[in-house]
């Protein structure tokens, strides 16, 4: 059975439709949950509660895009909810940073479970941020919209981040990162 008719047959509330979708998708939402979530145990958790909002609003979907880029903006935009419920974002003082300014981390020493976990490690605040941007390319007025704080404080808290993780990977490598082309 197609993708086409197992949204078909969960908009009329088939449990083995919904059940196929979760185990074909589940894997990578999981993934993008983790991003936005402070441990695995609320990723987990974030997990089940974005594929209950997807199966409730799936008469939404108009099979215009991707089922999955659908589907995986209620997973973000899940995580992000529940994020603003608990802690409110701290307005930064000094939104005057700019992209520009930003050090670019390339390391070839560095390994992608290494540089995941110092991502996951950053405070929320900075590695929701660092995520959205980086990692799912949306634009820092996407990300102040989606966050409800101001386009400068995305830009502070991306600059922020990153200038963390580039000190967690020159501790870890015993290397210097060279500032970006704009910075030199």
């Amino acid at each position: 059975m197609g993708l086409d008719q197992l949204i078909h047959n969960c908009k009329k509330n088939d449990a083995k439709s919904q059940e196929q979708i979760y185990k074909l998708f589940a894997p990578k939402f999981f993934g993008v949950c983790l991003k936005y979530s402070s441990n695995y145990e609320e990723a987990e958790d974030n997990l089940q509660d974005g594929f209950i909002i997807i199966f409730k609003k799936i008469d939404q979907y108009n099979f215009k895009g991707s089922f999955e880029g659908w589907a995986k903006r209620i997973m973000i935009n899940n995580a992000l909810q529940k994020y603003r419920t608990q802690v409110r974002f701290l307005e930064v003082i000094n939104d005057d940073v700019v992209e520009e300014n930003i050090p670019e981390i390339e390391n070839e020493d560095v390994s992608l479970d290494y540089l995941m976990q110092i991502i996951q490690e950053l405070p929320d605040r900075y590695r929701m941020v660092f995520n959205l941007y980086v990692l799912d390319g949306y634009s820092h007025k996407e990300i102040a919209e989606m966050l409800d704080i101001t386009t400068g404080t995305t830009k502070s808290n991306l600059a922020r981040a990153r200038i963390i993780l580039k000190e967690k990977i020159e501790l870890h490598t015993g290397k210097i990162i060279l500032p970006s082309k704009n910075e030199r």
